[in-house]
């Protein structure tokens, strides 16, 4: 039989990186970008949810 927890925890872990890639890159304050980082990271699966729905919209802030 095969686990799937192993695969589910790198799928969580792949979302958690893109999520908190996005906000850096988002055009939102520095402090709004610490504190949704620490929420991911604090909550990996709830505060990804949340970002998704709640977080900074827009474009990307320039290279």
């Amino acid at each position: 039989m095969f686990d799937y927890g192993g695969v589910i925890g790198l799928i969580i872990l792949a979302l958690d990186i893109w999520g908190i890639i996005n906000v850096v890159q988002s055009g939102a304050t520095t402090g709004a970008k610490i504190l949704w980082v620490l929420l991911i990271l604090i909550l990996p699966i709830l505060g990804l949810i949340i970002w998704f729905f709640a977080g900074p919209r827009g474009g990307r802030v320039p290279a």
